[in-house]
């Protein structure tokens, strides 16, 4: 595909149609989760112990993932994966117990995981580097569309079928992802067991590294020739991770200690994540045009800024604004964490690569929430929320210090290599 003739416009629907479909499933059946683990017999604790159980299921099958891809295909998968979170709605619907509505929505993450790692491969593969940070900005923006307009979808289906509802719009989006998905070409693999080559940039971050050390790329020999980037560079998406995954649940928390009623809260969550996701594809402009740092050390300050002034807030205009503040830091960075894991994979050994990186984001999005729950335990939700903000500007910090300066494919880098 020559750089000149490529135009993002034409692969919009096979790459991103999936993506709104499966966004939407996904988003569709989370508002209703723990209101079924409650209607099968779960108390509090217990229904909030179900909704992490996507979370642990995308966990523990990021690695795995990658053998999915390697071995079928970046296709087969989305569709594979598509078809296992069709399965779980279904199985969601007819679970007869909570253990077995559990297992759904372990599913749901499992199908989540490889869903997430095929379609970044794919993209990484089949779009040009100059063109990359767009492409996975809109991809990111994309699925936070399709994750905002399921819930509503889920809405006039319940108002018919009750709670399962959501889980039949969930069903019937993941098969539309699948058929979607079926139809995209699949790409070319002539290296999937050839060299382990160093990207540019991890030729830049590691000039030591061995470009040239022979074998078949697997998880474990990607992590000892890639120790560095993640050492690195990975530590600074785990912190993103983290702070996006916290502030998911400290705007509904700290409006409650003001003493909002549910309905002002749900208007400034969902006014928050309008501004989300307006703004992602001039982000991604930006980060091909001047390079990653541009938009990942922003985006960290932004969000650490405002959740350190959140616990200053004590109305609900003061909380919107600070809300609309984190929406806009987070709304910028949109597909940073999936750019830069396509700027530093190894090709081969891409689908490895990308799994230990979804790894480490995932254990970023559980660690997040849990140190905030730690230090509110401890301390005071105040300094939890002060923490996590910490955690933002250390982020910055990490990204500023270590992401290379120019984008790739841009003549700034061409001039640095040559």
């Amino acid at each position: 595909m020559p750089k000149e003739t490529f135009d993002l416009r034409g692969i919009a629907v096979g790459a991103y149609g999936p993506s709104l479909l499966y966004g939407a499933a996904t988003g569709a059946i989370l508002p209703v989760i723990a209101l079924t683990a409650r209607d099968l017999g779960a108390d509090l604790a217990t229904a909030a112990l179900v909704i992490t159980l996507s979370g642990i299921g995308s966990l523990v099958t990021n690695v795995p993932a990658t053998l999915i891809a390697t071995r079928f295909g970046e296709r087969k998968a989305l569709v594979g994966a598509a078809l296992w979170c069709a399965a779980a709605m279904f199985l969601a619907i007819a679970a007869p117990t909570l253990p077995v509505f559990a297992a759904a929505i372990f599913m749901v993450g499992m199908a989540g995981a490889v869903f997430g790692l095929a379609r970044q491969s794919y993209l990484t593969e089949a779009v040009p580097a100059r063109f990359r940070a767009r492409a996975l900005s809109t991809l990111g923006g994309v699925t936070r569309i399709g994750v905002f307009l399921g819930p509503f979808a889920a809405a006039l289906a319940m108002s018919r079928l009750g709670l399962d509802g959501a889980y039949w719009v969930g069903g019937g989006a993941s098969l539309a992802a699948a058929a979607l998905s079926w139809r995209v070409p699949e790409l070319e693999a002539p290296g999937r067991v050839a060299l382990t080559a160093a990207t540019p940039l991890e030729a830049a971050l590691s000039p030591t590294s061995d470009p040239a050390a022979h074998h078949a790329p697997t998880v474990r020999s990607i992590m000892r020739h890639h120790s560095r980037v993640f050492r690195t560079v990975g530590i600074g998406v785990l912190l993103i991770a983290a702070v996006r995954a916290t502030r998911q649940a400290v705007l509904p928390l700290w409006a409650e200690s003001i003493g909002l009623d549910a309905s002002a809260t749900a208007l400034i969550y969902g006014l928050s994540g309008a501004i989300d996701m307006l703004i992602f594809y001039p982000s991604g402009k930006i980060m091909d045009l001047r390079g990653r740092r541009w938009i990942a050390v922003p985006c960290m300050l932004i969000m650490g800024t405002a959740l350190v002034l959140l616990p200053f807030t004590g109305s609900a205009v003061g909380l919107l604004l600070v809300a609309l503040l984190i929406g806009f830091g987070n709304g910028i960075g949109s597909g940073i964490v999936m750019t830069l894991g396509a700027d530093f994979s190894p090709s081969p050994g891409r689908p490895q690569f990308l799994g230990i990186w979804r790894l480490l984001t995932d254990v970023g999005t559980m660690g997040g929430p849990a140190l905030l729950s730690l230090v509110t335990a401890l301390v005071t939700l105040s300094a939890g929320i002060w923490a996590t903000g910490a955690l933002g500007f250390l982020g910055a910090a990490v990204l500023w210090y270590w992401i290379p300066r120019a984008a790739p494919g841009s003549a700034e880098a061409a001039v640095s290599k040559g």
